[in-house]
C-alpha cells in the first residue's frame, strides 16, 4: 500500500518515518491517607505523544536533516498530518540526531505533543459583576470550492491564497485532508 507522506507545517517528509508510537496518558493524583492506604483523583487526559525514528539516505540526506530541523524551529504549533493517524495540532517537541551525520545517511528520532484544543466555541464576556454574555465571532465571507479531479486540499489552499489550517479550520468535516473526494464542497475562508 502507497501512502502519502507525513506532514508537519510546510515540511513535508521525502518518505515516511520507519517507526511511530503514540502515547495515551491519564493524569492521576495519588494522596496518601492515614494507615498506609490512599486515595487517587482522576485529573483528566493529557495530550498524545508521538514519537518515531526515520533515516535520510542519498547524497543530500544531510541537507534533508536540516530542512526538517527548521521546521522544528518554528515557533508555536501547527497540523501534524499523517495519512494513518487522524490530524493533530502539534508541537514539535524534540528532534534528536541518533549517531554522527553522514552526508548521504542521517538517523534521528523525533516527539511530537498535540495541543489541546477543547474549548467552547463562543467566548463569554465577564463584566465585574459576574454577568457573562456569549461574544460571537464576526461572520466572514466564503467561497464554495467544488472538488475537481486532481484537486488536493493541499492546492486549493495554495489556489486561494489560504494557510491551509485555516481551511481545515472552517471545513470540520474534513478529518483526512490527504483524502478529499470528487465533487466535495470545500468553503474556503475569504
Amino acid at each position: 500500500m502507497l501512502l502519502t507522506p507525513m506532514r508537519y507545517k510546510n515540511y513535508i517528509w521525502p518518505h515516511n518515518p520507519a517507526t511511530y508510537s503514540i502515547s495515551y496518558e491519564r493524569q492521576v493524583a495519588v494522596h496518601k491517607v492515614p494507615f498506609g492506604r490512599y486515595c487517587m483523583q482522576d485529573l483528566g487526559m493529557s495530550c498524545r505523544v508521538i514519537r518515531g525514528q526515520g533515516e535520510f539516505a542519498g547524497e543530500d540526506a544531510y541537507e534533508e536533516f536540516k530542512r526538517l530541523a527548521s521546521a522544528f524551529y518554528e515557533d508555536g504549533p501547527g497540523l501534524l498530518i499523517h495519512p494513518l493517524w487522524q490530524i493533530s495540532n502539534a508541537y514539535f517537541t524534540a528532534l534528536k540526531l541518533e549517531q554522527e551525520p553522514l552526508p548521504d545517511y542521517v538517523r534521528y528520532s523525533f516527539e511530537f505533543r498535540e495541543r489541546f484544543d477543547g474549548y467552547g466555541e463562543e467566548l463569554t464576556e465577564v463584566s465585574r459583576n459576574g454577568a457573562g454574555s456569549p461574544v460571537r465571532r464576526a461572520e466572514t465571507p466564503e467561497v464554495r470550492h467544488t472538488v475537481a479531479s486532481g484537486d488536493t486540499l493541499w492546492g486549493i489552499a495554495r489556489q486561494y491564497n489560504v494557510a491551509l489550517e485555516d481551511l481545515l479550520a472552517v471545513n470540520s468535516g474534513i478529518k483526512n485532508p490527504n483524502f478529499i473526494r470528487l465533487g466535495d464542497q470545500v468553503v474556503v475562508p475569504c
